[in-house]
């Protein structure tokens, strides 16, 4: 259940379309649902954090995580993360009308029904850097907020950057990946007056230690507007973005 979901319930008890005793039903299973000993979902999640729970499919069977998604799927917008090539068919069969896509390794189906103040623009440094950035674009899907993709715009050609400049200031706030030396986030950062949500990938040669190196760059940057997630995390980014976004 989301905060509309909520609101929508609560509108029909006051108009008396929905008996109290249904509505009080509904609310008690919000909060959770087990599934045995595999699972807790936290169903209400959308309604504290605006984003419902998100499956890590790494670490876990393509049964479990078939039956983890039927289940949330059931409650509203889904996204699953991480999930291989190898899974993905159980997961899309037990989950009716699923788009999955094999290079962010995302499965999703449905989406928030947020009203939003503006796009997020999704950045990258390189192509090699495009399935942190789509796993981004799917978090973001899902939660109801248009995305704007600027690709391979990386400093080495920084004209490339400056001639789509005007999508960056329509944004709300840009998520932008790099691996490498990570450079691209202050570049991105001093160009617009708009949060910057900077990701760390894994691509580049052996100095940069499987993106250690562009971690530490952007965690340097001089761009005050300039925060950065995780290594590889096109999820994290994408979410906090999205939030920024719906304003």
């Amino acid at each position: 259940m989301d905060e509309l979901a909520l609101r929508r319930l609560l509108l029909r008890v006051a108009r008396g379309t929905t008996p109290l005793d249904e509505a009080v039903a509904r609310l008690r299973e919000a909060p959770i649902h087990r599934l045995g000993d595999m699972a807790t979902l936290d169903t209400h999640r959308a309604l504290r954090q605006g984003m419902p729970e998100v499956v890590l499919a790494e670490g876990k069977t393509a049964a479990q995580v078939a039956a983890i998604a039927r289940k949330l799927a059931a409650h509203g917008p889904l996204l699953v993360t991480r999930l291989a090539p190898g899974k993905a068919g159980p997961v899309k069969r037990a989950v009716k009308g699923s788009i999955y896509d094999p290079v962010s390794r995302t499965l999703r189906r449905g989406r928030m029904e947020l009203a939003t103040t503006g796009p997020v623009a999704v950045c990258c440094a390189g192509t090699s850097d495009v399935p942190v950035c789509e796993e981004a674009v799917a978090t973001l899907e899902v939660m109801g907020v248009e995305a704007l993709r600027v690709y391979d715009v990386g400093v080495a050609g920084l004209h490339r950057l400056l001639a789509r400049r005007g999508e960056l200031t329509r944004a709300r706030a840009v998520v932008v990946a790099a691996g490498m030396e990570g450079a691209l986030p202050s570049v991105v950062g001093g160009l617009v007056g708009r949060p910057v949500v900077a990701v760390p990938t894994s691509v580049g040669y052996g100095a940069s230690l499987g993106g250690l190196a562009a971690l530490l760059a952007m965690l340097n940057s001089c761009a005050p507007n300039v925060t950065v997630v995780n290594i590889d995390n096109g999820f994290g980014a994408g979410f906090v973005a999205g939030l920024i976004a719906r304003g």
